[in-house]
């Protein structure tokens, strides 16, 4: 028996034994969670600023609290969550009660990428404990630092029976997925989602596939330009655009592309500053082999602001490029870093033809004032979610599950979704025995008349 599968065993002996299943040690195991991230926040964001150069401000932002709002959400709302629901039974089993009984996989193995490494890898945990389950994180290789505190960390809070931290390459990822867990849930490129959906076949294990894509930001010429250009800049530019949501490219209506162009430019200087690529304080790009993909792209076009580069830092600047085709390379794969191409339109039925060609986005970003045009993008164009007149917001609604479509995903996590996501919903009907409907029988007198009557 391998390392990998002798861990899964273990946790499998620890899940039934049922402690899990009782909602007190559920949440014991959150308020433990909770004061490992409140006890070291310092190490934390030591650990981020040396693996991707995150500001505190951003480390705390897209990273410590969100996972500390994800955990008082849950909290609060677990009890009623996982309480069996009561649902209306049909005239046709009179007598009877029917609940839906939500109860835990079992040991979960969650892997999580690079680009948010302490987030991507706590939140879905957080769903992971409060569904009831055992759990086996396999962290980046790419943020040794994070991987290493998160591993330390919850080696000193949880018994490795019960949560686990997995370090190593692709090869620990593969011996793990060899290893018969009872779901996965998997964020990362769409390439590696689909061969964890091929190795996840092989013992039918049920998947969570948070992947990404292109998406797009659609700008209309009667939106807020102001606004939308500082809120694209924000959304696109933060953790140097290495984030799945980010807004890949730009839609612009022809006739306010110039103005457009020149607020985005002006929003990106007074968010970022003017030379972000020689400072210290902007997230820098995770390796040199994502650097010099992202750096190909720049000859792509023409730059319309941004376009220096460090290789030394690994930083890019903020960057806008322009004359560009869904044949140029920046536009056949999901970008991932600081560069924005613009494209231009004439008539929304453009680029509702355009973004429909392409495999569905994990998300889409509209801003205009008109509520038939809203309308219109949310109706024609299939995608994950996203925002109307705002970029990547929508993540941080615990009301709002998260998840893709299409090659951008399967499933959904944040708040309630992320208790779901790692359940399995158990459909239970309890019957009377006080009486019994003899027309069920087929050797009842006029049974089939009764039982189209009773079916109507």
């Amino acid at each position: 028996m391998s390392t990998y599968s002798g861990l899964v065993e273990r946790q499998k002996a620890f899940f039934e034994k049922g402690m899990t299943m009782e909602i007190g040690f559920r949440k014991e195991a959150m308020s433990k969670l909770r004061s490992l991230i409140k006890g070291h926040e310092r190490e934390l964001m030591d650990a981020l600023k040396l693996d991707l150069n995150k500001s505190e401000f951003e480390a705390y932002l897209t990273e410590i609290g969100v996972v500390l709002s994800e955990l008082n959400f849950t909290e609060k709302h677990l009890s009623k969550w996982a309480k069996p629901r009561k649902v209306k039974s049909t005239v046709a089993m009179a007598g009877s009660k029917s609940y839906i009984y939500p109860e835990p996989y079992g040991v979960a193995l969650i892997i999580s990428p690079w680009n948010y490494p302490f987030q991507l890898a706590v939140a879905p945990l957080i769903g992971a404990i409060a569904a009831g389950n055992c759990a086996i994180l396999k962290p980046s290789e790419l943020t040794p630092a994070t991987s290493r505190i998160l591993a330390e960390l919850v080696g000193k809070t949880f018994p490795e029976d019960y949560i686990a931290v997995v370090e190593g390459d692709s090869e620990a990822s593969q011996g793990l997925l060899q290893s018969k867990v009872d779901t996965i849930f998997f964020t990362g490129s769409v390439p590696v989602g689909r061969a964890i959906m091929e190795a996840a076949a092989k013992n039918l294990t049920p998947v969570t596939l948070e992947l990404g894509g292109k998406s797009p930001c659609i700008v209309h010429s009667d939106a807020n330009l102001e606004l939308a250009a500082k809120r694209i800049a924000w959304g696109k530019y933060i953790n140097a655009g290495q984030t799945c949501v980010a807004p890949d490219y730009l839609y612009v209506e022809k006739s306010i592309k110039n103005q457009f162009i020149r607020l985005l430019g002006e929003a990106v200087s007074t968010i970022y500053g003017t030379a972000p690529h020689e400072g210290d304080t902007f997230t820098r790009i995770v390796s040199k082999r994502h650097f010099d993909r992202l750096g190909s792209f720049l000859g792509n076009g023409r730059i319309l602001f941004g376009g220096r580069i460090n290789r030394e830092k690994l930083l890019i600047e903020h960057t806008a490029i322009d004359g560009v085709d869904w044949e140029s390379p920046v536009m056949r794969e999901e970008i991932f870093g600081p560069i924005l191409p613009v494209l231009e339109y004439d008539s929304l039925s453009e680029v509702v033809t355009m973004v429909n060609n392409q495999p569905k986005p994990l998300a889409l970003y509209l801003f205009s004032e008109t509520k038939e045009i809203q309308e219109e993008i949310l109706a024609k164009i299939s995608f994950g979610g996203g925002c109307i007149n705002d970029t990547v917001m929508h993540l941080a609604s615990p009301y709002l599950p998260f998840g893709g479509v299409g090659e951008s995903g399967i499933g959904a996590y944040h708040g309630k979704g992320s208790f779901d996501v790692f359940s399995h919903e158990k459909s239970i009907m309890k019957q009377t025995t006080k009486f019994d409907l003899p027309f069920r029988y087929q050797k009842t007198k006029d049974a089939l008349k009764k039982i189209k009557l009773f079916l109507k």
